[in-house]
Formats: structure tokens, sequence, C-alpha cells
């Protein structure tokens, strides 16, 4: 395992890695990704094999564009005008597959439907350029463990199963991509995250959210569905307006309860920005020994708020069944 400054060189590597089948973690404006050619059947599998993923949980597909989309998925006119807003940023799109589409049925849980972004980060756009094939790529850590922002936490969490990390700073945006579904008449919502759904409603009007989350072994349209992911070893406490001497205080905003063993704040000013690309990596930095709890501030229900408060919810679910450890 070696984590490796983003050059033109080392990227260049990087991209002979993959297409030969190995793995390469690297950063994306969300997260760090485990990446893979996502056309590969066998480097899909090391993708699950490395993170412990259950396999009905499907992987999102990451091109350069909305042109190079359309060779792995049945656009249309609803997809083309997110791309133009979003792309490349934050946004996956579950659209049916393409006929001929060399996706690996792996990476899509066996469905009839891929999902596919295109990520704004230069690293990852010139990893893309350099491979010249789709990459396969959940966040960069153990399945269900909090997931990485800086190279250091790719390190940390899978060890030698990420046998080259390529160093691109920290992510921007913090949470991974939302997601959404255009294989409905009316888009659904499976993931909130980096786009917010106000911003998408400003664009193609009303979207519904996902009630069903299903279960046991099912197979999902979208990665990030397990009612327990992204969750530390600790357990966690939302909505606290209060906190134990034995609890570490993952803040928020001005008004900040006393008393916590270690207290950490995702925005002092309230900014959900700031907040959303603080979450995973001072979740980590809570989730150490001698804390009992981790303790949560109540985060406000919009725009990018929806999207850290699913992540926090998840992280505290206490349902074994559906944990991806």
């Amino acid at each position: 395992m070696s984590v490796i400054e983003a050059t033109a060189q080392s990227i260049a590597e990087a991209a002979s890695t993959l297409r030969d089948g190995g793995l390469v973690a690297f950063p994306t404006e969300t997260v760090y990704g485990l990446g893979g050619d996502a056309t590969n059947e066998r480097a899909v599998a090391a993708i699950f094999e490395a993170k412990g993923r259950p396999q009905f949980n499907p992987l999102i597909s990451h091109v350069l564009d909305a042109a190079s989309a359309r060779a792995f998925v049945r656009w249309n006119d609803t997809a083309e005008k997110l791309a133009a807003r979003f792309w490349p940023g934050p946004l996956t799109l579950v659209l049916p597959r393409a006929e001929g589409s060399t996706i690996a049925l792996l990476a899509t849980a066996g469905l009839d439907t891929v999902a596919i972004r295109a990520p704004s980060h230069p690293v990852a756009q010139a990893l893309m350029r350099a491979t010249g094939r789709p990459i396969a790529a959940p966040s960069a850590n153990r399945s269900g463990e909090v997931s990485p922002t800086r190279p250091e936490h790719v390190a940390q969490s899978l060890g030698a199963r990420a046998p080259m990390i390529l160093d691109g700073g920290p992510c921007l945006v913090g949470v991974e991509s939302t997601v959404l579904d255009l294989t409905a008449a009316t888009p659904i919502l499976l993931r909130p995250g980096g786009a917010t759904r106000e911003a998408i409603e400003a664009v193609i009007g009303q979207i519904a959210l996902s009630d069903a989350i299903p279960s046991g072994d099912a197979a999902r349209k979208s990665p990030g569905q397990l009612q327990s992911h992204y969750a530390p070893s600790r357990p966690v406490r939302l909505e606290a307006t209060s906190v134990t001497p034995d609890e570490g205080l993952l803040a928020f905003g001005e008004s900040v309860p006393a008393g916590a063993m270690l207290t950490m704040n995702l925005s002092p000013t309230g900014n959900l920005g700031e907040a959303a690309a603080n979450l995973f990596a001072m979740m980590r930095s809570l989730d150490r020994p001698g804390i009992g709890r981790i303790a949560v501030a109540p985060i406000p229900h919009t725009g990018l708020g929806l999207a850290i408060n699913d992540r926090l919810r998840r992280a505290a679910a206490d349902d074994g069944s559906n944990r991806q450890r």
C-alpha cells in the first residue's frame, strides 16, 4: 500500500493498473473512491472483496461526460437537462442499461439499470481520460465504515487492500453524490448527497423520495440504501442538545453544549457546505478509545442538511442485520 502524489506520471501508472484489472484509490470532489475497470468483471469482484461489500449493493460507474455515458445507458431528455446543470459534479443518475453496454453485470448487482456519474475532481478526470474506460468506484473504505475524505483515511481503512492511493488532497464536498433514479415516470431520490434536492427540482420539477428500503439480500438500485451504513465503531446519538462526560460531541453552529469529553464543530457559522466537507473526517476523529458515544447536535433538514442527516441516521442505525461490515 502506498500513497502517491497525483502527478501526470503517477496518474499514467494508475491508468495502466486499472487497464490491467488492478485497483486504484483516487479522489473525487465527494469522497475518495476505490476504482476498478467497470467493464472487467474480475476487477469489479476485486472491489467487492477489498471492501467486504455485499454483492447485492451496486457500484457507481464514473465517466468523463454525458457523451461518454451514452455508450453505457439509455439517455433521455431529463438526463440531458441534469447533466447540463450538474455534470461534472456530485450527481449520479440511474438509467436503463444500453443495448451492448459493456458495464460489468456485477457492478449493477445484476439489474438492468446502471448508476453513472461524471466527477469534477481534476485527478478523477485525468485518471478517466488516461484509462479510457468507465471506472467503477464505491467509497474507498471497508464496507459500512465512515467514508474517506483524505488519502490517509483510505490507508487506515483498507491498508494493503488499496495497493495504490492517489493523493489529491481533501475532498471539497465531503459527502457522497446524490443518486437520482430516472427509470420511473417521476424521478426518485434514492440517496441525498452533494447535489441538493432544491437544486435538482429547479431544473426538472418535483421529484419523489424513496420510501422503501430493500430488505435482506434484495438488490438495490443505488449504493447507500442499507439501513446501517457510514458507521463508526462508537454508538451515535442524534439530535443532542446536551452531553455527558463520556461522549464526544459533533457540534453545529454557535450554540455548543458544554461537558463533552471532546467537541468538534462541523461549522461554527452554521454553514452546511462546510459541515458536509467536515462530516466524515470529524466522525473519524471522534471515533476513538475513551469516548463511549458520539453525540450529534441537530442539523437543519434543508439543502445539504438532507444529505448530512441521511448519513448520520444510517451511522446511528443499530439493526445488525443490515450492516455493511
